[in-house]
């Protein structure tokens, strides 16, 4: 019981916060390729990799994060996964700017996980 509350607590980590600086939408998967190539995604408790191939890699808290992803019509598209249970498939619009990038669910009108590109 107590991993099933910790996942909506990730889920929620992975779907809250704000940044108030300009953030410019990244609009095709070639920006988006260069702009996650090489770093890491992190917040608090999480540290994310986002590969160029489609794979998705890291920790949330203490359990393993992984997933797919794709580029489809300007959105980053994702099935993941945290520690064995599924968060789901969504498509999520991706602005950045200064070193952050904030993915926003439900094709830009859903909930924003805002993280630092190290």
């Amino acid at each position: 019981m107590r991993k099933l509350s910790l996942a909506f607590g990730f889920a929620a980590a992975l779907t809250a916060g704000s940044v108030s600086a300009e953030l410019a939408i990244v609009s095709s998967q070639s920006d988006f390729i260069r702009l996650i190539a090489g770093k890491t995604l992190s917040r608090p408790l999480v540290k994310i990799e986002v590969s160029e191939d489609g794979r998705i890699l890291g920790k949330g808290a203490r359990w393993a994060v992984t997933g797919d992803w794709m580029w489809r019509d300007g959105f980053f598209c994702r099935s993941l996964y945290w520690g064995g249970l599924g968060l789901g498939y969504n498509c999520q619009e991706v602005r950045a700017h200064e070193g952050r990038v904030r993915f926003t669910s439900d094709r830009g009108t859903g909930d924003s996980a805002d993280f630092k590109l190290n």
